[in-house]
């Protein structure tokens, strides 16, 4: 159900894009949120400018983030409906929040060259990625953590891929109902 615990209905839906680093979930969200008019939520950007984290990790080279304080700061954002929120992870966000889960998968292939040539990734941080990829964590992730029916996986290889999915994606929203 499309609400919040105090039974408001949403108007507009949430939508969850996830993937692993490299899959073109930022590209994707923000060419949706312009196609559509929902906000933008990249969770990466908000744990800077906000604080939400507890550290640096060296070795993976990023923030660690805080969960808890992630979850609070969007609670009333998230209520109001109208979001698209995009973020390696998933499994943390309450279920509520979202009325589809959108999984980004990329071939290793390519997802390597993204990682090393537009990212520099090298190390453990580049073999967790593509390892990662290679297992389907965020899928399955995904597919733990919300309603069967709300997760769906979309290939993200091409620039058409993206152009694609953001065009089913925009005809999703505009025939959601709350």
């Amino acid at each position: 159900m499309a609400g919040d615990c105090n039974g408001r209905r949403r108007q507009r839906p949430n939508i969850l894009i996830t993937g692993t680093p490299g899959t073109g979930k930022s590209t994707t969200a923000s060419a949706l949120a312009e196609a559509t008019n929902l906000r933008h939520i990249c969770i990466g950007d908000l744990v800077k400018e906000k604080n939400l984290h507890s550290g640096w990790d060296d070795e993976l080279e990023c923030y660690i983030i805080d969960e808890d304080l992630v979850c609070d700061e969007l609670e009333d954002v998230m209520e109001g409906g109208g979001n698209i929120v995009d973020y390696h992870g998933c499994d943390f966000f309450p279920e509520r929040w979202f009325d589809r889960v959108v999984v980004l998968q990329t071939e290793n292939s390519i997802l390597y060259d993204r990682l090393t040539k537009s990212r520099g990734y090298s190390g453990t941080k580049l073999t967790n990625n593509i390892e990662c990829e290679i297992f389907q964590v965020l899928l399955d992730e995904a597919r733990d953590s919300y309603r069967e029916e709300i997760v769906v996986a979309l290939q993200s290889n091409t620039i058409e891929d993206i152009s694609n999915n953001v065009t089913s994606l925009t005809d999703w929203i505009r025939t959601w109902q709350p």
